[in-house]
């Protein structure tokens, strides 16, 4: 780099008589560039006659980095997250995928294909828009307001649990040049963002507005795990966002169980909900994972963590003590969001012990789980009962717990009142509750239709909570709970020692 320094001083005086070899110069730099790798990008800058034309600092470095995009942008072209399964089918890093998996990885590629060919329409690579332009269309923006949709469009996937939906956009995920513009969050917590950006625009004309601008400036790709709007608020406000966010360019590509139509069924002041769902059909082609396969139930389940039967609470404590080790369990206060804090009965060594009262029937949500597995790795959780109408808030805030401790690859010790299945028994769909034979005993009809608890959005939720209990359960789950916490150990251990 000293070299290359040394070499733009001694350019500086020769500029002005090698004018009229500036063009042939940079043909060469050109040329050289077309056939060769990222990795010789530095050795360009040195061998391609740069002493011809030495442009500021800050214009090389900007240079520097469009170039490399060009050269990653036509090596990806040769890959995609089609190639990456097979290449991990094949080191048999993953389980040979059934005809529906396959399926949407094509039009995952497709979609990656059209990407990479629209890289530089879509604006997707942060280096490759110089700042004049920038600066230029930010101010035309201020005074002739315009939309700029992508000319691609993005991927709404939906099925059934445990059908790999989610490991097949982190697939595609992983596949895009790391120059992109892009973002991989869980719908929760990307919701949990929006609405804090819109706390402190409070007062703008039209928030929404501003908060889409800065959402769409950080990524234009916006990756969406697990779609589902269950809170009306997020409902009132989502077509507005979007609206803002496609036509600031922004490709959506998302992962739901339920089709777009399905989506908020039920819900309060639905039909302000609707025109989203056209937004969203419009903007983005739908695609079905028609798989009955449960991938995560095809993992060796054991009792570990999870025990059954209100006996089974000693053993739960037996196994807290273990976890904790030497230290001494005490309570603790712990910050969770926006200045909350939530109080922990017992706690140490990232582990916490909560009742199930105390996490479930209280008004806690989404904002004040992800903020408990910031703080603790593993959540213990006595006395989870059998969920049906007298207790279905409390159901919907545990299938939220589970959705975020499994984003974060928390682990789950719990005792429970029955295995996951049984724990939802007693909540089904409309069309579940439709085709229910009666019973033969007038009695016992009565009693369950008592507690029977008929909600489509709990109802589809909770097939994805019995999948992932039972994955959360699994030795190959536990297994990298526990190399992770090695490896974070292994890190804090370098870092003492370099201090």
């Amino acid at each position: 780099m000293r070299t290359i320094l040394r070499s733009v001083r001694q350019s500086r005086s020769s500029f002005q008589h090698q004018g009229d070899n500036l063009l042939s110069g940079l043909a060469r730099q050109n040329n050289y560039l077309a056939n060769t790798r990222f990795g010789s990008i530095y050795k360009l800058s040195y061998n391609a006659e740069i002493h011809r034309y030495t442009p500021p600092s800050y214009m090389i470095s900007r240079a520097l980095f469009a170039d490399a995009a060009k050269v990653i942008v036509g090596d990806v072209s040769k890959a995609g997250p089609l190639i990456e399964y097979e290449r991990r089918i094949a080191a048999r890093e993953l389980v040979d995928g059934d005809s529906c998996q396959v399926g949407t990885l094509r039009e995952l590629q497709r979609l990656y294909d059209e990407l990479v060919e629209s890289a530089d329409a879509c604006r997707l690579d942060r280096y490759a828009a110089s700042e004049k332009a920038s600066r230029s269309r930010w101010l035309w923006s201020r005074f002739i307001p315009q939309a700029s949709y992508s000319p691609v469009k993005g991927l709404y996937l939906y099925g059934g649990v445990g059908t790999g939906k989610t490991m097949l956009m982190d697939l595609f995920f992983d596949q895009l040049p790391s120059s992109w513009r892009k973002k991989r969050i869980h719908f929760h917590d990307f919701m949990l963002n929006v609405h804090s950006r819109l706390r402190k625009h409070q007062g703008v004309a039209d928030p929404l507005e501003v908060v889409a601008g800065e959402i769409s400036d950080e990524s234009i790709l916006l990756c969406l795990d697990e779609f589902m709007v269950t809170d009306v608020a997020d409902a009132l406000i989502l077509n507005r966002l979007f609206r803002h966010l496609f036509s600031n360019g922004v490709i959506l590509v998302s992962t739901s169980n339920r089709a777009p139509d399905k989506l908020y069924e039920g819900g309060l002041q639905r039909d302000l909900f609707l025109p989203f769902i056209s937004t969203l059909k419009e903007r983005c082609v739908v695609h079905e994972i028609g798989s009955s396969t449960d991938y995560r139930k095809m993992t060796s389940a054991e009792q570990g963590f999870y025990f059954v039967g209100k006996e089974s609470s000693s053993l739960s404590k037996l196994k807290f003590e273990q976890l904790i080790g030497k230290h001494t369990a005490c309570p603790q206060e712990v910050e969770v969001v926006m200045g909350r804090t939530l109080q922990v009965p017992l706690g140490a060594n990232g582990c916490a012990y909560f009742p199930f009262e105390e996490l479930c029937d209280k008004p806690l949500g989404a904002a004040d789980y992800f903020g408990l597995c910031k703080s603790f790795h593993t959540l213990a959780l006595e006395g989870v009962p059998i969920f049906g109408l007298h207790n279905r808030t409390a159901a919907y805030r545990f299938v939220t717990l589970v959705d975020v401790m499994y984003e974060n690859k928390a682990r789950l010790l719990c005792t429970a009142e029955g295995n996951p299945v049984e724990l939802f028994r007693m909540v089904v769909t409309i069309s579940d509750a439709q085709q229910m034979a009666p019973r033969t005993s007038s009695r016992s009809r009565r009693t369950d239709d008592m507690d029977l608890c008929v909600d489509n959005e709990l109802g589809f939720a909770k097939d994805r909570t019995i999948s992932r209990l039972t994955e959360m359960n699994s030795r190959e789950y536990l297994e990298q709970h526990a190399a992770m916490l090695a490896e974070k150990q292994l890190s804090l251990e370098e870092n003492s020692l370099q201090a």
